[in-house]
C-alpha cells in the first residue's frame, strides 16, 4: 500500500460566544476550506492527482487531509519556505497563492487563526491570523486571445448564454457567448469536440489565465482522431521526394544545421 501523510489545518476561534467546534462549523465554511486546501496541495491540473481522504475533529476545528506521502513532503517544504521568507508567496503557483489569501481573508473576516502543519513536522509550521501579512508582487493582467480544445458538455442559458468546454489541460471552462452565436450553429454541439478561440485576460508574470474572463470569439470544427484514408495518401506522396535519400535522419540533421 502506498505510503501516505497528512496536511492538518487547525482553525481556532469562536462562533458567537462559544469556542469553535465541528458542530458549530457551517458547511459553507467547510466546503471553502476543503476547496482551497486541495488547491494548496495540488495547484495544477487535478485530473491525475492521488486520492485525498478527509476527517474533521475537535480542537477547535481540525481539518485533516490525508494523501500521498510525496505530496505531503512537497507541501511541508513549501510551508517551511513561506515561513523562512516572512510569508512571501511569489514563488507559489497562482492557485496555491490564492488558497493562502483565502485563509487570510477568512481569518480577518471571522477573527480566527489557521495553523497549518503536516505529519512530517512537529507542531504548526505556519499560522495565518488577522494580523498576518502575505507578501505578493502586484499582478499585471493583459488582454489576450486563447485557443482551447475539448468537448462541449453544456451550452445555452436563459439569462446569460455560455458554453462549458471540458479540456484536458485546463479542466472544465465556462466561456461566455451570445445567444446569436449559439443560434447560428447548424447542429447541436453537445458532446462533440471543438476548437475554441476566446478572448480573456492573462497574467503577464505567471502566464495564468483568468478563467472568469473568457468570451467566445469562434468555434472551430475539430476532429483529433487519426484518419487513415486522409493520412496515407500524403505519406505516399511525400515518400517519392525521399526516394534518393539513403538516411533520412542524417539528412534532416544536416538540414537543421546539426551535421558536420
Amino acid at each position: 500500500m502506498e505510503k501516505r501523510g497528512a496536511l492538518e489545518i487547525r482553525v481556532q476561534g469562536h462562533s458567537g460566544s462559544h469556542e469553535l467546534s465541528p458542530d458549530r462549523y457551517d458547511i459553507r465554511e467547510l466546503v471553502e476550506v476543503l476547496k482551497h486546501a486541495e488547491d494548496l496541495l495540488f495547484p495544477g491540473a487535478k485530473g491525475s492527482r492521488p486520492l485525498i481522504s478527509y476527517r474533521i475533529s475537535e480542537g477547535s476545528v481540525v481539518h485533516t487531509l490525508e494523501t500521498s506521502y510525496q505530496a505531503i513532503l512537497g507541501i511541508d517544504a513549501t510551508l517551511h519556505k513561506i515561513a523562512r521568507d516572512n510569508y512571501g508567496i511569489d514563488f507559489l503557483e497562482p492557485a496555491a497563492a490564492r488558497a493562502l489569501e483565502f485563509f487570510l481573508q477568512n481569518a480577518q473576516k471571522h477573527h480566527v487563526a489557521f495553523d497549518l502543519s503536516t505529519t512530517i513536522s512537529q507542531g504548526p509550521i505556519l499560522q495565518i491570523n488577522s494580523t498576518t501579512r502575505l507578501t505578493r508582487s502586484a499582478d499585471i493582467w493583459v488582454d489576450a486571445e486563447f485557443y482551447f480544445y475539448g468537448k462541449i458538455v453544456d451550452a445555452g442559458g436563459k439569462a446569460k448564454a455560455n458554453i462549458h468546454l471540458d479540456t484536458k489541460e485546463y479542466g472544465l471552462l465556462t466561456i461566455r457567448s451570445s445567444k446569436a452565436q449559439l443560434e447560428a450553429l447548424e447542429e447541436n454541439p453537445l458532446y462533440k469536440s471543438f476548437g475554441i478561440r476566446a478572448s480573456g485576460t492573462q497574467n503577464l508574470q505567471t502566464g495564468e489565465i483568468s478563467k472568469d474572463s473568457l468570451t467566445l470569439l469562434e468555434m472551430i470544427n475539430y476532429a483529433p482522431s487519426y484518419q487513415e484514408d486522409y493520412i496515407q495518401p500524403l505519406i505516399e506522396k511525400a515518400s517519392k521526394s525521399w526516394a534518393d535519400v539513403a538516411d533520412p535522419d542524417e539528412w534532416l540533421q544536416k538540414l537543421r544545421g546539426y551535421g558536420a
